[in-house]
């Protein structure tokens, strides 16, 4: 890394993607300058993770206020007095998992969150690691023809794919939130453009993307198959081993993650809030 941090210090996890950041107390307010190059920082690396952390959920709602309005997320209520925060759990006698697949948070959304927010509470023993992916990277290694090929596609993204519609379903029980006047089906570029960066990443997942705009599902399987492969090469990617007081606050924009589902019987407790986010372009 180039960049020098006065405030900080931004150790990356791997060369793609990723940077463990010390030498802040999250519970506090975040001075100008430490502020400053936590956002360079998280441009730069797209997700950032702050160990040791203890956090009440509003001062997890104030640390996510610095990177802008706070969003939502359609199908679960928040807390109680605290309906920005939902709280992220996979109980002992369950075997499905929250966000267990490669996928970019609410894609479906017409206005997609710009960013995460989640805090660790509790975690099982061993397992329940989350796999993160720079979605830049995956674009850059594409050959001159297949960015041609790309531009002018969209991906139509829905909420109902199943294999990640079963995801939420025992959240959904718990704490289930009136989405009947959401749209929860959009069709965004396969590649978009970062408001700040300016930088070009793909932008499809095989959890929410159905098809490609104006093509059958078979007709578009061939071609997205091949871009879901290259948005999961190993190298990348990072992996984050949690624990309790862990904060992630990640780039939606431009990175995907999934949820490792690898620790059955084992309470996991997370906390999430959501960042508001554009229309994609």
């Amino acid at each position: 890394m180039s960049h020098h941090y006065d405030h900080i210090i931004v150790a990356p996890l791997t060369p793609a993607i990723g940077a463990v950041v010390d030498g802040v107390d999250l519970a506090r307010p975040l001075a100008p300058a430490v502020l400053d190059e936590i956002q360079h920082a998280f441009h730069e690396r797209l997700v950032l993770f702050f160990r040791d952390q203890s956090l009440a959920p509003e001062q997890l709602v104030r640390f996510a206020r610095n990177f802008g309005d706070i969003g939502y997320y359609p199908f679960v209520e928040g807390m109680a007095g605290h309906p920005e925060v939902v709280e992220v759990v996979k109980k002992e006698d369950e075997t499905i998992n929250f966000g267990g697949l490669w996928h970019t948070d609410t894609a479906y959304l017409e206005r997609p969150p710009a960013g995460s927010v989640l805090y660790a509470v509790t975690v099982p023993p061993y397992g329940g690691d989350t796999l993160f992916a720079n979605m830049y990277l995956a674009y850059d290694s594409l050959s001159d023809g297949m960015k041609r090929l790309l531009e002018g596609l969209r991906g139509v993204n829905s909420a109902e794919k199943p294999d990640a519609a079963v995801t939420r379903v025992h959240r959904m029980a718990d704490k289930p939130r009136d989405a009947s006047a959401i749209v929860t089906t959009a069709a965004h570029p396969l590649v978009r453009t970062h408001p700040v960066t300016g930088r070009k990443a793909l932008y499809c997942s095989d959890a929410h993307t159905t098809h490609i705009e104006g093509m059958s599902v078979a007709e578009s399987r061939p071609l997205l198959q091949y871009l879901y492969r290259v948005q999961q090469r190993e190298e990348f990617g990072c992996r984050l081993h949690w624990t309790p007081g862990t904060v992630a606050l990640w780039d939606n924009r431009c990175a995907q993650h999934n949820a490792l589902n690898d620790y059955h019987g084992h309470l996991r407790v997370m906390h999430r809030v959501t960042l508001a986010g554009e229309v994609p372009c």
